[in-house]
Order: C-alpha cells, then structure tokens, then sequence
C-alpha cells in the first residue's frame, strides 16, 4: 500500500536536445500554479541516467522534496524511435519470424516492403507455419509444434534470440490462443530467447502488425538496458515508487511492460507536450471540447488536436517509420520548419522565415545574444517591447520596421495554415501554445477562439508524463445475428474496463472514451469493434507495478546482446543489388516503358505507377492495391516477366479469360493472399472443355483487382499476355455491373466460373441463369470460404473482348500514376489534381469538382455492402492561407456503395436527407468516376479510409462510352444504386486513353 502522504509525481522528458522535469502534486492541481512543485531543464547528457538523477536532485533541493513523498516517476523519452531511425546496428538485435497463416501470405514474406538495409540488418530468419484464424474464429489450421521445435533449431543454430510469432486474425483469438501457445513451444526450445506476440503490439492488418512486432523485437535488449539505466537513478537517490514511461497514445507502460513493448514509446513526446498543456489550461479554460497544441520549438513547430476525450487525434490506419509500413497508430501531428532558431531571410523584397535554423545555438547565433545571424527570436524581440530576451537593445530599432512587421505576418501565416489543416470543422477551436519558441506566436490566430500561452509551457512535455493516465485498447470482430450492436458494444466495454485494470488504473476512474463500430462489407452478420478506455493508476496498488527490479533488468539487459554487434554491423552493410533504386531513383521526364513487337514489358516504375492509378480509378473501392503490388514486385525482383498487350491486337478466336478477387477487404489486410486465384484458374480449366484462355484481362481496374491480371499472366504463373483493358473501366460493387453484361449479347457470361479459397475448397458453377445470380451465389459461399476467394471466369473471344472491354485502361492507370509521381518529386502537389485531369484527357473529359475537408462520415450495412455518406466541407485543399474559391465553398456529400456514386452540393437550407437533392446539385454521378484523393500526397483514399479532417480532392472523369447507352446506364447508374430520382448527366466528353504500346512501340523500333 502505498503511504499517505505520497502524493507527488515527477515527470522527466529526455529529448535529443533538453531533458526537462517536472514535480507535481495533483491534489491541488486547481490551484493558480496548477500544482507545480518544481521544475528543471538541462542538456540532455550522453547518458540519460544522469541527466535524469541531474533534473530530480536539482527539483529536490530547490522545493525540499524528500524521496518518500514521491508517489510515482514516469518518464518520456526518444530513445528506442531514435535507433530505428537512425538505423543504429549497436542498438538493434536481429529477429526470427515465425508466421502462423497456413497457405496465405506467401507473396509478401516478412519485411517484403522494407529498405533493403532494414531488412538485411534486421530479418535473420522466417517461416510461415501451420496456423491461423478465419475471421468468424474457425480454423484456417491449428499449430503444428512439430514444425516449430524444427524451426527452433534453425534459429538457435543462427544464434538469434528475438523471435516474432505472427498468426492470421490473432487480434481475435481469445479462445486457440494460437500466438500464446507457439510461444511457448519457443521458449522451452530456446531458453532465454525474447518472444514477441504480434496481437501485444497491434491490431488488424497482418503485414503491418508483423512489421512493427519485428521493430519491436529488434530493440528489446537495447530497451532493457535503456530502462534500467533510467531506473538506476532511482533507486540511487532512494525513491520507493513505480517507474513508468509514456507511450505515444498519452498513457503509461510500467517498467516491465516498457521493456517487453518499446515500439509504444514512439511518438510519445508530442502526445506528452499536448497531454501537458491540456494540464496547463485545467478544466477552467479546456470546458471539454477539442484544443489544437502549438509547440513551438528551436527548430519546428508541432501541432496537434487533443480530443474532448483528452487524447490525441491519431493518425489514419497506417504509419510509417525509417521506410517500414506499420499499422501502430501515431499521434496526428504536423511540423514545419518554424522555431525560435528560424532563419528570417530578406529576398526581392519578401520576407522568408525557416526552414533553416540555427537549433540549440541560439544563444551563439543570434543577435540578441551578440551573434551575428538573425532568427525569428530577433524579430520577434524587435517587434515586442514586452519581450526580454537576451539584450534587446541590439535589435529594437536596427532592424527594419516594414521588414519587423512582414516577419509577424509571414508567422502568423506560416502557424494559421498549419492550424487549419489539423483542424475537423470549420468553427474556431483554442490554441495551446507551449515550448520554448511559443514566444514568437502572435496573440491572436484565424482560426483561434483564443490563444492561451500558459505558464511552465516549456516543460510541457515533462508535465504530460507526470500527469499521464492509464489506457487499454480492444480491436475485435463480433457476430451481430444474436446482439445488437449495442449489446456488443456494453461487453466489449467491460472487457476493456477491465483490461485497463489490469494495466493498473483504480476501477472508479475508468471511462471508455472511444467507441467505434465498423460493418464488414460482403460478410452477414459480422462488424469490427475499436473501444479505447482510459483511468487514472490506482496508487494503492503501486508495488505490483513498479516493474522489474533494476539487476534483474540489467542483468537481463545485456545477455545475448553484445555479441552480436559485429555480425549485424556486418549485414547493415549488404543492400540487394539495386533493389534500393529501381523503381524510387527514375528521371521521369525522360523515362520510356519497354515496349518491344507491341508487347509492354512492365518494369518496377510502371508498376508502381499503375498502383497509383488502379486506386484512384476504384473511385473509392475496389480494395488498396497494395499487396498486390509486393506480389508483383516480388515476381519481377526474382526473374518473372509481365506481360501486357494491346485489345487491338488480339484474334478474333483468342481466347481471353479473367480472374480475381471477391470478398471483404477486412479479411483482404488480414489473410493476405495465397495461391487461390491460380488455383481457381487451374480448377476452372480441369473442368471446362471450352479450351484454355491465350489472354487474361482484369475483371476491374479499380483497386486490387486492377493488378491481378498483371499476376496471372506472369510468367510464373499462367505464362500469359495481359490485356490492356478491363471489364469495368473503373470498380463496381457486383459482377454483373460489368460491360460483358451491357452488350446483353449472350444470356450468361459469367458462367462458367470457378470459386476457390485457399485451404482446400472450390465451388464450381458450369451454368446459371443470369450473371446477377452468379454474383448472388458467390456472395452466398462467402462466409463458408473465409470471406475472400479468387475466383476465374470462363475466356471469351477476342472479338467479344475487343467489342466489349473499356480500352487501354492499364495505360490509363500508369499515366494517372505518373503525374502524381511527377507532383511530389517536383513538390507539386498543389496541382495534383489537374495534373490527373490531364492525364485522362483534358479539361474535355473530367475536371476538379472540389476541394474541401472531410467533416462526416457516415456507415451503415446493408445485403453485404456498405453504404455510407461523406460530407466535405469546401476549402482550398493545398493552400489554406487565402479565401475559399467560390466554386469550392459550402459543403459536398458523396454517398456511396462501396465505390462512391455521386457528388452532390448540400445547401445550406437543405436537411441533407437523401432523395431530395435536385438535378442541378449533382456535380457527378456514375457511371461517371468520382475519387477522392488525398490532398497531401496524391494517393487515392478509399471509403473504408474516409475520416474526419482529411483534407481532399474530389474529381470526376467521364466513363467509357461503353457505360453510356441507355443499358449501360440502366446498369452503373444512378438508378442501381436506389437514386431513382437523378438522371444522369456526363460531365463531359469521353476521350479514349492513349495506348502506352502505341505510342512507346514506334520509339522502340525507330
């Protein structure tokens, strides 16, 4: 138990630059001084033990603190990010992989996406293993502890230590325990050996869940050695409490969980600083509703929204660290090159501030303290007579007035934009400023209900460690046939109350501050739960939690890790023979495809480019095709060769077949894909005498399937061309929404086809009435086949093909995909969504139809497809400072039906009730394709990945005149998608994509 009067937390920070500290007594945390007992900032030494034992001796002799006092010691610190970045081999360890997932995955081996000097340093073993869940918990196969004792040896005899157990669906399995029991066939076989569960790190998505157990896994010993070193200070100066340290969400990991799970510090120190200033302001200022947190440093200025939950907004699904892809969410933060060390330059009369800066020797270079370079501290003093930083005198007056006066107006530009892109709606919020540059922000910001510039800002980030609460999160899938939504979500409650218990928050104290439901798409009955609870830690309880005691971390700390150093430095060297630069380092300007004899043969750069362009041509579904695409990198990195050719130069008895995938794109990031598109075209042609196809086409060009031509017809595989062209131009949501299907030549199309799931089942229908109840019989085999399936529809002729297929739309994707790669190497996406317009054929053909923020979203299941409602708010997406174009003000909703179906102005005396928007609201609607695109970077952005804040651009492209007959209108219209009451209008001419064989093939052959 702990003593009464143990009231006082300390928080420390140890950043690259300072170590602050802090000493709070909560209990009168309402007070005028918020309850600051005392507070320090110094250099951060070379070994952060010091600088921590320096930062609480120094608060205790200055307040007259005694050890016993202290209830707790929680500690920030950059330390394990900053080894992955820096990608330092003394500090990281190598790691074994040991997959539980069957026949799935094999395409995308462990750290397929990495940077090759990642993977070569990291990655010393992997298999993939016997096991894995389907997403409704049934078996894809039990463990094997045979095959795993066998894999044991091999990575003992490699001298590994760090092993990664990854199941398929493992976030999920509460009752095989899958994960749990392979390790501990590893730890009997391997003493000692330092095992990580995937489901411990993250949650679904199964390749970047492994990516971020393997950074995980990779600093756990250096992790050890670092926290007993924070911890040895503690004991040496006496204090008999917990030792915590923040992880990136704003909470706490004790000791012992921090040196099991350091991947959760990442990130920490912006969430502390806004944890921090939330504490500053109290319950007074903050009233419950959102605050964007200013820290404004030497050298950048972060900025990010803490929530009415008071968390961080985070990030989108996925993150990435020094080039590897996780889904380990990060706090939502943007920087910019703004600080007190900001170089303020004067160029043809304009004021230029940043990104230069002059760090942590501002006291050396700037002005005001006799140096001899001007920084926004300069500036900032001469234009403040309020502001008394080093000598003002040798600025005030010197410098001139005009220039004092557009340096004020360029910040308050530079910190307003920044401001307004974190914002979720357009009502102003308040602005926290906080770090040790907050000096130079102007007191009042568009945007800013207030600016609050709170006392002790500067030690921010040591107050939001200090005041740090305690959280549980619980991601799982959950059968809706016999609950309710909420019932389901009254369980999941208590389950993660109690889970949060269990981390050592006091029972009373526990809220659940996030609820969110998620419908999966195809699959009955089944939706996806994310709740979040949050607690203050329970004092009383404070001895369970102090964590391993400090030898035994040591002593642990170092076992097996030194004598490795060598022989990782020594594979941080070796890289794959330009592998590094084959598709990232290309002069695009003057880049030419390889076509030889009519025939493309698609290289690295073509692919990713047709990755870019399949998304945005899914006009928001379709899936991401990002798997994928490591499939196909993958069989072209080991000799395989792709093929595309054009619809022109087929036979008219060619036969051309098709294949793909079908399912919920939920499992899709899940249980990545085995072979069961070749299996389901091998069982097709075992059973079907029509003759095998000589061609393959994409059923669609829109998301994955877009790609998955491109891996049939590999050399590897079915050794065929691929067509340039598809059955939909664009992605539907069903399979009779196909142009085969508007030409109505022949009464079945779609038959025969055959269905297969990976693991051992196929279905096949060698006829049917209608190609809409092939698709009503394949959504009905779903659930029974794990929910995704490849699948392989009989060959048609060629001359069918050439009469029905929308043409050249694998050159459609790659020019998409070029022009956005051309945007950010030229730092030109601003105009991104033009350049796109153009590469589709011109202000004729498609145009900008808005630019806004996501503001709301809506989802709801309905026979197997979600349907749903985006609302964005309208703005210029890339240029925040100046007013709103007209044609982009006022709002835009896009319903849509796994794809979006139309882009509707909402106005502002209109309820928004769907049926009675008017003809000449409707910006677009299909057949017509409307994507939505991130404004940041240029990629597509699904509906499963619609969220508040993002900031977007919408643009519509004509369909193919194949979509346009009465028929196919009928068909991809409004009027299959329930909008009976909108006709459709083309927004502009169809212009036929060029053929990148056309045009490249004459260059060849000159």
């Amino acid at each position: 138990m702990s003593s009464p009067h143990k009231n006082l937390r300390i928080g420390v920070d140890v950043g690259g630059t300072n170590t602050d500290g802090v000493i709070i007594d909560p209990t009168r945390s309402g007070e005028s001084d918020r309850g600051i007992v005392a507070w320090h900032k110094a250099p951060t030494t070379t070994d952060p033990s010091h600088g921590i034992a320096e930062a609480i001796t120094t608060m205790f002799n200055s307040s007259s603190v005694a050890p016993e006092d202290i209830a707790s010691v929680t500690i920030g610190t950059t330390h394990f990010v900053n080894a992955v970045v820096t990608r330092d081999s003394t500090r990281l360890s190598r790691v074994a992989v040991l997959r539980l997932c069957g026949p799935f995955s094999k395409h995308a081996p462990p750290c397929v996406d990495w940077p090759p000097s990642m993977r070569n340093m990291i990655l010393g073993h992997y298999a993939l293993l016997k096991g894995g869940l389907e997403v409704d918990g049934g078996l894809i196969s039990d463990i094997d502890e045979g095959e795993i004792v066998e894999q044991c040896k091999a990575i003992k005899e490699k001298g590994i230590r760090s092993v990664v157990v990854n199941g398929v669906f493992a976030p999920i399995d509460t009752v095989e325990r899958q994960e749990e029991r392979a390790a501990e066939i590893v730890r009997r076989e391997i003493p000692g050996a330092d095992v990580v569960l995937s489901k411990e790190v993250a949650n679904l998505g199964f390749l970047e869940r492994e990516n971020a157990a393997i950074l995980n896994a990779s600093i756990l010993a250096f992790a050890r050695k670092t926290i007993a070193s924070f911890q040895q200070p503690i004991k040496k100066l006496g204090l008999q409490c917990p030792v915590f340290i923040t992880q990136n969400d704003g909470t706490i990991l004790s000791g012992d969980a921090a040196s099991r799970l350091p991947i959760r510090t990442f990130s920490s120190g912006p969430t502390n600083s806004m944890r921090g200033a939330a504490f500053l302001v109290g319950k007074q200022d903050n009233k419950g509703e959102a605050m964007m947190v200013v820290d404004i440093g030497g050298t950048t200025t972060d900025v990010g929204l803490l929530l009415p939950n008071g968390f961080p907004r985070q990030q989108a699904a996925y993150s990435e660290l020094s080039g590897v892809r996780m889904n380990f969410s990060y706090p939502d933060v943007k920087s910019i090159g703004l600080g007190g060390g900001s170089l303020v330059r004067k160029a043809e009369g304009s004021i230029t501030v940043g990104p230069e800066s002059v760090g942590y020797k501002l006291q050396q270079k700037a002005l005001v303290f006799g140096g001899d370079v001007a920084t926004a501290t300069d500036y900032t003093v001469a234009g403040s007579a309020d502001a008394t930083i080093g000598e003002p005198e040798r600025v005030r007056g010197k410098l001139i007035a005009a220039d004092v006066e557009n340096f004020k107006r360029k910040t308050q530009k530079m910190l307003e934009k920044v401001i307004d892109t974190m914002k979720t709606s357009p009502e102003d919020l308040p602005v926290l400023l906080v770090g040790g540059g907050a000096v130079i922000a102007p007191d009042e910001l568009k945007g800013a209900s207030r600016v609050i510039k709170p006392e002790w800002s500067g030690v921010a980030n040591a107050i939001g460690a200090a005041m740090a609460r305690v959280s549980a999160v619980i991601d799982t899938v959950k059968s809706t046939e016999k609950k309710t939504i909420k019932e389901l979500v009254a369980e999941i409650s208590e389950e993660v109350k109690q889970k949060t218990v269990d981390a050592g928050a006091s029972q009373d104290s526990i809220d659940v501050v996030e609820v969110e439901s998620l419908p999966l798409p195809y699959i009955a009955h089944k939706t996806r739960f994310i709740l979040r609870a949050a607690g203050d830690f329970d004092y009383s309880r404070s001895g369970d939690f102090a964590g391993l005691h400090v030898d035994e971390i040591a002593e642990h700390a170092t076992a097996g890790f030194d004598e490795t150093r060598e022989a990782i430095g020594q594979l941080a060297e070796k890289t794959v023979e330009g592998e590094a630069d084959m598709a990232t380092h290309v002069d695009i300007a003057s880049y030419k495809p390889k076509v030889v004899d009519r025939t493309w043969y698609i290289s690295e750069t073509d692919l990713a480019w047709i990755t870019i362009g399949c998304y945005i041509l899914g006009t928001g579904g379709g899936g991401s095709p990002y798997s994928t695409m490591l499939r196909v990198r993958g069989i072209l990195r080991a000799g395989g060769v792709v093929r595309v050719m054009s619809p022109d130069d087929l036979k008219d008895d060619d036969l051309v077949g098709s294949g793909g995938g079908a399912g919920s794109p939920t499992v899709g990031i899940e249980k990545l894909a085995g072979d069961e598109m070749v299996d389901a075209q091998d069982e097709l042609y075992r059973l079907y005498s029509g003759g095998r196809a000589t061609a393959m086409i994409a059923l669609e060009i829109g998301g994955s399937n877009g790609l998955q031509g491109l891996v049939l017809g590999a050399s590897t595989n079915m050794n065929l061309p691929t067509v340039d062209g598809d059955w939909m131009g664009r992605a539907y949501p069903t399979k009779w929404q196909t142009t085969p299907v508007v030409f109505n030549e022949r009464k079945i199309v779609f038959a025969p086809v055959a269905v297969t799931d990976g693991n051992g089942n196929t279905l096949y229908m060698p006829t049917a009435a209608s190609d809409l109840k092939v698709e009503q019989v394949i959504r009905a085999a779903l659930s029974e086949m794990g929910s995704h399936v490849g699948t392989a529809d009989g060959p048609v002729t060629g001359a069918e093909t050439k009469r029905w297929a929308v043409e050249h739309t694998i050159s459609l994707s790659w020019r998409i995909g070029r022009e956005v790669a051309r945007a950010r190497k030229e730092n030109r996406i601003d105009s991104v969504a033009e350049a796109i317009i153009d590469s589709v054929g011109g202000p004729e053909t498609g145009r900008v139809l808005f630019k806004g923020k996501i503001v709301g979203v809506e989802r709801t299941l309905r026979m197997g497809h979600i349907y749903g409602e985006v609302i964005i708010e309208g703005t210029d997406a890339n240029d925040t400072t100046g007013p709103t174009p007209s044609e982009f003000s006022g709002r835009i909703k896009i319903p849509f039906k796994n794809e979006n179906i139309a882009a509707i102005r909402i106005h502002q005396d209109q309820d928004n009730v769907v049926g009675e928007e008017k003809s000449e609201d409707v910006l677009a609607i299909v057949p017509d394709l409307i994507s939505v695109i991130d404004a940041q970077n240029g990629e597509a952005i699904g509906t499963p990945e619609y969220r508040y804040g993002l900031l977007v651009l919408v643009i519509g492209i004509t369909a193919s005149e194949r979509w346009t007959s009465p028929r196919g209108v009928e068909i991809g219209g409004p009027v299959a998608f329930g909008m009976n009451h909108l006709g459709y209008t083309p927004i502009g001419k169809f212009v036929k994509p060029v053929s990148v064989i056309d045009e490249y093939d004459s260059i060849v052959d000159a």
